[in-house]
C-alpha cells in the first residue's frame, strides 16, 4: 500500500480510556478529524459517546463513530449494527456528523472460518447502512485485514499499522487504505496520556468532500453544522422534529399575543426548556446566526437565556426553527 505523505490530515480515535478531553486544545493542536467509540457487541455503550461527540464538534472537527465488533452468527451481527445504530440517533443519526460510521472487526472470538468471518461483516455492513443511510468505514489491522475477501474492497479501508518504516500489506480486499493509524502512543495537547494517531489519504478539503455526499452535510464549508438538522430531538423520525406539532406561525414580536400565537409560544417553549436543560455547552459558530436571531426577535419576551450555555439538541433545534423561518418579524 501507499506511504504516509507530507500534507495528509491528521486526526485520532478516542474512547472513555482518553478520559476528559479538551476539545479546543485538539483542534488546535493541528488534529483535523476523530472517530470516537460508541459501541461495542449488542449492548454496550462508550460512557464518554456522546460528551466526547459534542465536544469535537463544537471545536470544529470532523467527526466519525465506531463499533467494536464481536459477531459471531448473521443475526448477531444484524443486532449488533441495531445497537449501533440505535446508538447513533442520539446524537442525531450517522448523518450528523461529517464522517461515515465505522466496523471495527480486529479479532475472531467465535473462531469462525473466513468464509464465515466474511458473512457476518456483510450482514453487519448491510444492515447498518440500511439503518443509517450511510456506507460504513472498515478498520481493521494490517494482519487481520488478510480475511477479508476482494467483495469487502468496495468499503474504506481505516488500518491500523504501527510502524515507521513500513507501510501496510496489500490485501486481496485492498491495494490503498483511506486511513492509516499509525500509531497508538501519540501525543496530543488536550490529552492526558497516549492517543492513537491516524492519517487521512490526503487533505482535509479532500478528506470533507469524499463523505459530504454520503453523510448529506448541506454545508460541507463548515463541518460543525449539523448534517440533518431537520430533527434535533428524536433522530429516529428524521422528517419530523421532536415536537409533533411545531407553530407554524410565530408569535409577532413586540405585539399582544393572540391566545392561538400565546399556545404556539408556550409549546416552543416548553420543547425549548427539555433540550437546554440536557448536558450543556457553548454556543457553536454553525448556531451562532439561529441562536441570535431567536433573541432578537422579542427582547420583551425571550424564549430562553444562554448565559450557562445550552445543549447540542437545543442548538440544532433552534437552528432547525430559523431555517423555517420561525424567527423572522
Amino acid at each position: 500500500m501507499q506511504n504516509r505523505t507530507p500534507g495528509n490530515t491528521q486526526g485520532i480515535d478516542v474512547s472513555r480510556y482518553q478520559g476528559n478531553i479538551d476539545w479546543a486544545k485538539v483542534k488546535a493542536n493541528g488534529m483535523t478529524f476523530v472517530f470516537i467509540k460508541a459501541t461495542e457487541g449488542r449492548t454496550y455503550i462508550d460512557p464518554n459517546f456522546q460528551k466526547n461527540v459534542n465536544g469535537a464538534l463544537a471545536a470544529g472537527m470532523m467527526v466519525g463513530t465506531y463499533h467494536f465488533f464481536r459477531g459471531t452468527t448473521v443475526e448477531i451481527a444484524r443486532a449488533e449494527a441495531a445497537h449501533y445504530a440505535n446508538t447513533l440517533n442520539q446524537i442525531g443519526g450517522a448523518k450528523a456528523l461529517q464522517l461515515p460510521p465505522v466496523m471495527d472487526y480486529e479479532n475472531n472470538p467465535g473462531n469462525l472460518s473466513r468464509a464465515q468471518m466474511n458473512t457476518v461483516a456483510k450482514a453487519f455492513l448491510t444492515e447498518l447502512q440500511r439503518l443509517t443511510g450511510v456506507k460504513p468505514i472498515i478498520y481493521t489491522g494490517n494482519s487481520f485485514a488478510s480475511n477479508f475477501d476482494a467483495s469487502l474492497g468496495s468499503y474504506d479501508l481505516w488500518v491500523a499499522r504501527y510502524s515507521t518504516t513500513r507501510v501496510p500489506d496489500a490485501q486481496p480486499a485492498w491495494k490503498r487504505w483511506t486511513f492509516w493509524q499509525y500509531t497508538d502512543s501519540g501525543k496530543v495537547n488536550g490529552i492526558s496520556g497516549n492517543v492513537d494517531m491516524n492519517e487521512f489519504e490526503g487533505s482535509a478539503a479532500q478528506l470533507r468532500a469524499r463523505y459530504a455526499a454520503a453523510t448529506s452535510n448541506p454545508n460541507p464549508t463548515n463541518p460543525t453544522e449539523p448534517a440533518n438538522p431537520t430533527n434535533p430531538g428524536n433522530p429516529s423520525n428524521p422528517t419530523t422534529p421532536s415536537n409533533p406539532n411545531p407553530p407554524t406561525v410565530p408569535p409577532k414580536g413586540g405585539e399582544p399575543m393572540t391566545a392561538e400565537e400565546k399556545a404556539a409560544f408556550d409549546a416552543l417553549k416548553a420543547q425549548v426548556d427539555r433540550l437546554q436543560a440536557r448536558q450543556q455547552m457553548e454556543v457553536p459558530v454553525w448556531a451562532k446566526a439561529a441562536v441570535d436571531a431567536a433573541l432578537a426577535y422579542d427582547a420583551k419576551n425571550p424564549l430562553f437565556s444562554i448565559d450557562n450555555g445550552a445543549s447540542y439538541d437545543f442548538y440544532r433545534f433552534i437552528t432547525v426553527m430559523h431555517r423555517r423561518g420561525l424567527f423572522k418579524k
